[in-house]
């Protein structure tokens, strides 16, 4: 991105706008989440394995649309791509809420992952131009955003919920917020596809735009450790998003009232993203990362080995909410943090840099689905949860010891 291009408006006015547009996601994203058990229940779906497997269309649909992500994003650029996606995105929450065949709700959630990475490619790649605009890391700001309106989003769809509300309407609604979002901020997003191919750094110092197979070929050894890491936080993101209003449910069987388990999750993994920046400057990206991983392992394994030990529910309530905040804390600067590593470090272009690590990361969002539902019929939930838990020490490990996490 040129100077001439950016100087139509403020830089302020710039970075509100890619604000709102994670701002859309967010919310887009937990109308569905707080919506999962009742849109189970419309299905007259009992069975967790199969459930996990029709979860199992939106991370196909996500890992589907990750080489047409980077592709469009790094020929049109993310500014097209971002308006695209988002009203994408909404379209398919729409639909999903008018679908009466479960094999149409396939379908609809198959494209909800597909606009959803196109989604995570474009926005990201337009926050890491503002994050350059600007001359120092933001980039936490905008996950931040779109967690405050995922929590938003999530404290909604229960006041929906407890009101008994249809996902139609609930759907619906969301969908049109959403659309006047894009129609208010769109003219603000910068344009970025010209110096997508004039940012990499060859060793003989020659600005000759390298090929695009040759770094799928040959991606460079950080971004993989980078993805294995964003592996692991997307699974325990996944575990989160599409099975914590299930936990409260089925393992701890309180009345709709009390399923707050999504709710405290959101809410702590935006005070997290809000509190990211300052802990960078205080802390490092390192040691944040450290943290989180320990945080994700204390959360989980808080839930499944002492939320069940009581028979009061108010117990069983306040201590699991307590374990899904530990981890809504530990997860929430784990993505952020890793794409704002990538910026930095990376010599790759932004858009084919973040499809590869997206081509990585997401495997976590595939087996995911399929993990916590095999896991869960063969033993139980809190099993489940538990294996998830330890990968939260693969993080605290994995950021001790790899060289690409470590600050110069």
């Amino acid at each position: 991105m040129n100077n001439k291009e950016v100087v139509k408006y403020p830089k302020e006015r710039i970075r509100l706008a890619v604000l709102s547009f994670f701002l859309a996601q967010g919310f887009c994203f937990s109308s569905w989440a707080s919506r999962i058990p009742d849109v189970k229940a419309l299905f007259d779906v009992y069975d967790v394995f199969y459930w996990g497997l029709v979860l199992f269309l939106i991370p196909v649909g996500k890992f589907v649309a990750i080489p047409l992500a980077g592709y469009l994003v790094s020929r049109l650029g993310s500014r097209i791509m971002v308006q695209v996606s988002v009203l994408g995105y909404a379209l398919s929450l729409f639909a999903i809420g008018t679908v009466s065949s479960i094999y149409l709700l396939g379908v609809c959630l198959f494209s909800f992952g597909v606009f959803w990475n196109l989604c995570d490619i474009s926005l990201n790649t337009q926050g890491i131009v503002i994050e350059r605009l600007y001359g120092r890391t933001i980039m936490a700001s905008f996950h931040g955003g779109w967690s405050l309106a995922a929590c938003l989003g999530a404290l909604l769809g229960f006041t929906m919920i407890v009101s008994g509300v249809e996902p139609f309407i609930h759907f619906s609604i969301s969908a049109l917020i959403i659309l006047c979002i894009i129609l208010l901020g769109r003219k603000y997003l910068q344009e970025d596809k010209v110096r997508q191919f004039e940012e990499v750094e060859t060793k003989n110092e020659q600005k000759e735009s390298p090929a695009l197979l040759s770094f799928i070929r040959k991606p460079e050894i950080l971004l993989i450790q980078f993805g294995l890491a964003g592996l692991f936080g997307l699974v325990v993101e996944s575990a989160m998003f599409d099975w914590s209003g299930l936990y409260f449910e089925s393992v701890l069987q309180v009345p709709k009232s009390l399923q707050i388990g999504f709710l405290v999750f959101m809410i702590m993994m935006t005070v997290g993203r809000f509190l990211a920046n300052w802990a960078y400057g205080k802390l490092g990206k390192q040691r944040v990362l450290q943290l989180a991983g320990a945080f994700i392992f204390a959360g989980f394994f808080t839930s499944a080995l002492l939320g069940g030990l009581f028979e009061d529910m108010a117990l069983k309530v306040i201590i699991n909410s307590l374990g899904f905040m530990l981890v809504g804390l530990g997860i929430s600067c784990v993505v952020p943090t890793i794409y704002s590593l990538v910026g930095a470090k990376s010599h790759t272009p932004v858009g084919i840099a973040l499809s590869i690590l997206s081509s990585i990361s997401f495997i976590g969002s595939l087996i995911a689905p399929i993990l916590i539902g095999a896991i869960s019929q063969a033993f139980d939930m809190k099993q489940a949860y538990l294996v998830v838990g330890l990968l939260g020490l693969c993080i605290l490990l994995m950021t001790t010891f790899c060289k690409a996490f470590k600050e110069k």
